[in-house]
């Protein structure tokens, strides 16, 4: 069985009773970040072994795993944090195990950006989850004057880093229109801000920004 087991996106406190009781009896854990799983594990007292699965190796380390699986081993499959499968490798493990009929099942979990679609406020029964914006500023606004058409609430994720420069060009092709900027979340310095991107990023800049930021527009 492939457990595909879902997280905390930042408070060790946030994972279900399940959660806890499958990471404790699984054979292995294949995790982005061994170090960064560790943490979570020794916060809840689980010694089982644990194995890196992530960018880079995921098609070597996919076989391997499969093969495990095929042994009759109970493998559990997490990111460093939220929901397997969103925007990490784990659909490669995931689409593997549903190509050779291998059982598997979802632990439900964290989601930032569900988290940040319920704190905006913003209409939630039709959205659209755009993961990443383009790097480049040109693509970036390309990107998004395709969305403006689709007339519904739009969340992405954006680093530290490009923050700034992604709500310039939000601003640019939306106006003023009031965006959700959520940071940190359900960590000790979690920040929800609702404003015109303008402003947002006026306030973003008056330091250096830091964490991870989820965008609703």
């Amino acid at each position: 069985m492939l457990y595909i087991v879902a997280t905390p996106i930042g408070n060790l406190q946030d994972i279900t009773k399940r959660a806890v009781e499958v990471l404790g009896s699984v054979d292995l854990i294949a995790c982005e970040d061994t170090r960064h799983t560790k943490i979570l594990l020794d916060h809840y007292g689980i010694k089982t072994p644990t194995t890196s699965f992530f960018q880079h190796n995921r098609f070597i380390k996919g076989e391997h795993l499969l093969e495990l699986l095929k042994s009759g081993k109970h493998i559990a499959l997490v990111s460093d944090a939220g929901t397997p499968g969103i925007l990490d490798p784990g659909y490669n493990l995931i689409n593997l195990a549903i190509k050779n009929g291998l059982e598997m099942t979802y632990i439900p979990g964290a989601a930032a950006f569900v988290n940040a679609l319920v704190l905006s406020g913003k209409p939630a029964h039709e959205f659209y989850f755009g993961g990443f914006l383009p790097n480049r500023t040109i693509a970036r606004k390309n990107q998004l004057e395709k969305l403006k058409s689709l007339g519904c609430t739009l969340v992405f994720y954006e680093s530290c880093h490009r923050i700034l420069a992604s709500l310039e060009d939000i601003a640019a092709v939306f106006g003023e229109k009031e965006v959700t900027v959520a940071r940190e979340l359900t960590k000790k310095f979690e920040e929800v801000l609702r404003a015109s991107p303008k402003v947002i990023q006026e306030k973003l800049a008056k330091n250096k920004p830091r964490g991870e930021f989820v965008i609703v527009v």
